[in-house]
């Protein structure tokens, strides 16, 4: 989304991100081969290129082995690439959420049911007295077992009901995170017009260019 046809109201001070520009828009998700088996030897890390500067992740590997064959399916094929992230939320929660090529939240990968059975919910955070810490990224999703591809990185402690599995945990870029947040999100009104708002598309554009599985 270009910023420049927006109109805010009121004005908020946002922070300084060290991002790029993009040109990126909602695209068609690209088809991905199914995985034929759950991996055995897991990745350890995932490097998310974006306009904004890399995102280093370290995986949990066997912990949730669906999920890491999955995401590792996806980002080897290219799903994430060129896409940008969809929703950021400051107030309760904080949280920015992507891997939607659409951009509209609605859409993910469609993976075959044979042999493949789906993402089930993996690695939940039951019984922690905060669920979901500054650092943590989870599979976003829309009840038990409709895991995706999309994901969300927590950039401060979020209490969240445990419901949403853990992949990763960041190890650099949060700094950045936190960044594009303090930019703030924003939702259209009534009226046409784009105002702040604590849960809508991030001001600051964050497009993921590629994922690099290690």
């Amino acid at each position: 989304m270009a910023m420049t046809a927006l109109t805010f109201a009121p004005a908020a001070q946002a922070a300084t991100v060290k991002c790029t520009p993009t040109k990126a828009t909602g695209i068609t998700p690209k088809k991905i081969a199914t995985p034929k088996k759950v991996l055995t030897k897991f990745p350890k890390k995932f490097t998310l290129v974006t306009n904004c500067g890399n995102i280093e992740i370290s995986a949990v590997g066997a912990k949730a082995p669906f999920t890491m064959t999955s995401i590792a399916a996806l980002a080897k094929g290219g799903f994430y690439n060129n896409t940008l992230c969809h929703r950021l939320t400051t107030q309760g929660l904080f949280v920015l959420q992507c891997g939607d090529p659409t951009a509209t939240g609605t859409s993910g990968p469609v993976f075959n049911r044979k042999p493949w059975t789906g993402i089930p919910d993996e690695n939940l955070p039951v019984g922690q007295t905060i669920t979901y810490p500054a650092g943590t990224l989870a599979m976003a999703n829309s009840g038990r077992n409709t895991n995706g591809s999309q994901i969300f990185f927590v950039y401060e402690d979020s209490e969240l009901n445990p419901y949403y599995t853990v992949w990763g945990r960041i190890t650099s870029g949060l700094e950045t995170l936190k960044a594009i947040a303090a930019a703030g999100a924003a939702k259209q009104g009534q009226d046409g017009k784009y105002y702040y708002n604590g849960d809508g598309f991030p001001i600051q554009a964050v497009e993921i260019r590629r994922v690099i599985v290690r």
